[in-house]
Order: C-alpha cells, then structure tokens, then sequence
C-alpha cells in the first residue's frame, strides 16, 4: 500500500491543521478491522445516520461518546464463561472500538439500539454567522449642490 507524505503542505498551508490529521488517521487506519460491519448514510441536505450492525450487545454493553471531534463507539465483549459447547460460532461478541471523525458543525442528536442495530443520529448545524447571505445593493444617486441637471 501506497503512504502519503503531508510534511510539504504543512509548510504552505495556514490554519489546515486538523485537515492534515484527519487525512492522516485516515491513511493510517486504512487496514483497520471490520468488525463490526457499518453503514454511513446521508438521510438529508445535513441529516445524517450511521448504523452499526451490534447482533448480540445490549445497551449496557455499548458506550457512545464524542471526544476531540471524534464519534467513539466502544462495545464490551463477553469475558463470562459459558457452559455451551458450539459447534460453530459465527455471532462475535468480541470487544470493539469503533472511531469517526466528525466534521466541523457536525453534532450527535440520538442514538438507539434496535434488532441488533446501533443508530446514531447527526446532523451538520452551522452557525448563522457561517451561513451564506444575500447582501442587498442600493442605488444611491448623489445630487451634488449647486449642480444643475444637464437635461434639456
């Protein structure tokens, strides 16, 4: 796999600082585990979901936290002891952790765990200080005194 060195743009680019990071972090967990499986989804203009396939964790068992700009989802696996003796076992109970870096703006609103799915609601909020605005144009026609008008 193919690294990228970011070293010459931090030398020209001003205040792209946490760009730079998340690129990164992002080459850097480019083989990072897939488990547990998950869809990002855009449900609207700045609506949206990410859906973490949890079969097998009750809410107990599951922490979702936002630190640094990142969403953190963090499952505790199973250490108990069971009697059962599987013949297969293909539901994962393993412990993960799960990172996504948020957006400038971009906050969590919910979370909900339903049919072994884990939802988590965002939604980008820019301040109206951010937002674009139409700036009206006035015409002003300015009569200088003592001037009179050339139409004749």
């Amino acid at each position: 796999m193919r690294t990228f060195d970011f070293s010459p743009l931090y030398r020209s680019a001003v205040g792209f600082d946490r760009l730079m990071t998340v690129l990164d972090a992002a080459q850097k967990n480019g083989g990072a585990d897939s488990y547990p499986p998950y869809n990002i989804e855009k449900i609207g203009e700045d609506v949206y979901q990410i859906t973490v396939a949890v079969a097998g964790f009750s809410s107990a068992d599951l922490d979702v936290e936002v630190r640094d700009g990142q969403l953190l989802i963090v499952g505790k696996g199973t250490t108990e002891e069971q009697d059962n003796h599987f013949l297969h076992r293909g539901i994962a109970r393993r412990a993960f952790e799960r990172r996504f870096q948020l957006a400038d703006h971009v906050e969590v609103k919910a979370a909900d765990l339903a049919d072994g799915l884990l939802r988590v609601d965002l939604i980008r909020e820019i301040p109206e200080a951010m937002k674009p605005r139409k700036i009206r144009i006035q015409s002003s026609k300015t009569v200088i005194e003592g001037e009179t008008s050339r139409a004749a």
